[in-house]
């Protein structure tokens, strides 16, 4: 079992409203091999939101206003399903700052990326989960 960042599974949970479905995502969660999840949806953020960037170790929104621990809150509720499933494995949107692995957004809401993970991918990575970005 594995988890997976919804949006990649085409549920439109993205910040912007909308999905990116990935055929291959899709497929797993079809088959029941993975599990499909939004952190920041299970953080209380809603959908659609102001898009979030990780700023000086803080997730800020593009009007300046702090939202880390709604952040911390759904990757800990993330945490908390793989864990119940024996989920070993994380297949991730890229540069979000939730599920980012490798590379997220620097915080300046210019595109720059910069060297890091999101929130709920450090967390899953702290725990063993082995994490790709898609």
């Amino acid at each position: 079992m594995m988890i997976v960042s919804a949006c990649l599974a085409g549920f439109p949970c993205r910040y912007d409203g909308k999905a990116r479905p990935c055929a291959q995502v899709v497929e797993l969660v079809r088959a029941g091999k993975a599990i499909p999840v939004c952190p920041e949806q299970l953080g209380g953020l809603p959908t659609p939101r102001t898009s979030c960037e990780i700023r000086d170790g803080r997730v800020v929104d593009a009007e300046g206003y702090d939202r880390t621990e709604a952040f911390r809150r759904g990757a800990r509720a993330v945490l908390r399903i793989a864990q119940t499933y024996g989920a070993t494995e994380a297949l991730l949107q890229s540069r979000s700052p939730s599920c980012g692995s490798g590379w997220i957004y620097d915080g300046s809401f210019t595109k720059t990326l910069t060297a890091g993970d999101g929130v709920t991918a450090r967390l899953l990575k702290e725990n063993g989960i082995q994490v790709t970005a898609l």
